[in-house]
């Protein structure tokens, strides 16, 4: 089993990130980076994706920490973040969606509505 994320987050920290402040949401970051990397090197199936997972981890943490319901959830919350991340391009290729490769896919879908890119995770 993990060991709990909110073990380096005090309760001042985790509520003033709530509420936005810039420090003390950095100070978040800083103090669950290591444990994300841990929760992505037992999750993802690739080494390769390990950074990448975390980074888009951290991404969401930052995003999203005003959802999380109090300190005791905090640990749950980000393995379950990681967990998903780290799901994601196994989900996609079962779904069918291929990889976006070079400019002319970019400017493809450029031109195509908004409504029209959405797709239902």
């Amino acid at each position: 089993m993990f060991r709990p994320a909110n073990t380096l987050v005090d309760a001042q920290t985790f509520r003033l990130a709530q509420a936005g402040d810039p420090g003390a949401i950095r100070m978040l970051l800083i103090r669950l980076q290591p444990d994300v990397r841990r929760y992505a090197g037992k999750q993802c199936r690739s080494s390769s994706a390990i950074e990448e997972v975390v980074q888009e981890a951290l991404l969401v943490i930052y995003r999203r920490i005003g959802q999380v319901r109090d300190l005791v959830s905090l640990s749950g919350w980000v393995a379950k973040i990681v967990l998903r991340l780290c799901m994601l391009p196994a989900l996609m290729l079962m779904r069918g969606v291929e990889g976006l490769t070079g400019i002319e896919n970019t400017a493809r879908f450029a031109q195509v509505p908004t409504d029209e890119l959405r797709i239902d995770l």
